[in-house]
């Protein structure tokens, strides 16, 4: 999912946009005041996001408290359930931070399918389009 949505970020159709594809576990509050917009992607993990997506969060409010102004943001998930807790957390927390969710997120439950991978394809274009034409 998250190299669809990096394949769709780097479309022929984006020019001047700076992507970035990093795990959880490689992110840090660097990252996040060098970006001007994110895409979140993690598992459902017994109906919440993964241990790392947590853990990123986490270890990157503080360090950025008060120096993020509503960085736009959309969330993909791979569901083995329905998402829509893992869902829930992610936006919970984005509000904190402040993160505006500027598109719907992608929720893959059961089998991952075409579908689904263009949808993130999708979103990494869309997001890329809406940064580079200054949409949000």
């Amino acid at each position: 999912m998250a190299e669809a949505a990096l394949r769709g970020a780097r479309s022929e159709d984006v020019d001047g946009v700076d992507v970035r594809l990093l795990r959880a576990r490689d992110a840090g509050p660097d990252d996040l005041l060098w970006a001007h917009g994110l895409l979140l992607g993690t598992p459902e993990n017994f109906g919440y996001m993964s241990g790392g997506m947590k853990d990123f969060l986490d270890r990157t409010f503080y360090p950025v408290e008060g120096k993020i102004l509503s960085l736009p943001y959309a969330v993909f998930i791979s569901a083995g359930n329905d998402g829509t807790m893992a869902l829930a957390a992610i936006r919970r927390i984005a509000n904190g931070y402040p993160f505006k969710e500027v598109q719907a997120p992608i929720i893959a439950a059961g089998e991952l399918t075409d579908e689904h991978l263009n949808g993130c394809r999708e979103l990494g274009m869309a997001m890329a389009l809406g940064l580079e034409m200054d949409l949000f």
